[in-house]
């Protein structure tokens, strides 16, 4: 995959190599550089179709040649897609020099997908993340012509009533001055803590992505989030049985959900 230069598109739209070269197929899975790939076929390591290729700048289609390396028929694939419980405390970032990141979190074998993820959970909020190569799906479920909805589930401080819900039925405006877009709030229980605090549990649909939306949306109606998890994107749910921290491929199922097939 390159990443697009030419000044059109979105900076996360990729485009597809069509016949890469051998050794950019195989150092993208993890085989080795190219500079190893290079001794490697010299060595007689590679063969595509059942013949040794000495010249690993050869061109094949991974999705069809048949490719060996030392024996073993690789699996070529171009994206990943992978579904995160992020824990809090880890900021959702490629890289940071302070803090972990969720990529912290992933085996090696997925690093070398390169994989991002696609928009961001705060880091004290936890839940679903999706993390994947696929530039033109990140755009997809980010654009804000789409209004992909997300779902919370938050844990507030103050007692959220129906004023609330009709408030954030017609939208609120935030502390920077930006009203809201409609959206979904349902009020699930309110109890009293034994510090006399009065917290509410809720679940919360937007249908956008301001910074600290959720956190902010309640600010404006003079209460205050203290925890807060996604479970939903659109049509992903989040996955109850993974535990904080752990993640997996998605199901073809779930690829179809977000458009992608195997």
């Amino acid at each position: 995959m390159n990443i697009r230069r030419d000044g059109g598109g979105h900076p996360y739209e990729y485009e597809r190599k069509i016949n890469p070269a051998l050794d950019k197929v195989l150092s993208n899975l993890g085989y080795g550089s190219r500079a190893e790939l290079k001794k490697l076929a010299k060595a007689g390591m590679i063969a595509v179709n059942g013949t040794i290729v000495k010249d690993p700048a050869k061109h094949v289609d991974p999705y069809h040649d048949r490719i060996e390396f030392d024996g073993e028929v690789i699996q070529y694939r171009e994206y990943v897609y992978i579904m995160l419980h992020k824990p809090p405390g880890v900021i959702s970032a490629t890289e940071d020099l302070r803090d972990r990141t969720v990529l912290d979190l992933l085996e090696p074998a997925y690093l070398v997908f390169e994989p991002f993820p696609v928009g961001r959970l705060d880091k004290d909020t936890e839940g679903l993340l999706l993390l994947t190569n696929d530039g033109k799906l990140a755009h997809e479920l980010l654009s804000p012509r789409k209004h992909v909805p997300k779902t919370y589930q938050a844990v507030v401080e103050g007692k959220v009533d129906e004023a609330d819900r009709l408030a954030f039925a017609e939208g609120v405006t935030l502390d920077d001055g930006y009203h809201t877009l409609p959206a979904e709030l349902v009020i699930n229980s309110t109890e009293h803590r034994d510090d006399d605090v009065t917290v509410s549990r809720i679940t919360l649909t937007i249908h956008e992505g301001k910074f600290h939306q959720v956190k902010r949306m309640f600010e404006a109606v003079d209460k205050k989030v203290i925890y807060l998890k996604r479970i939903s994107m659109g049509d992903l749910q989040l996955d109850d049985q993974l535990e904080l921290g752990a993640y997996r491929e998605l199901t073809p199922e779930e690829l179809a959900v977000i458009g992608r097939s195997t």
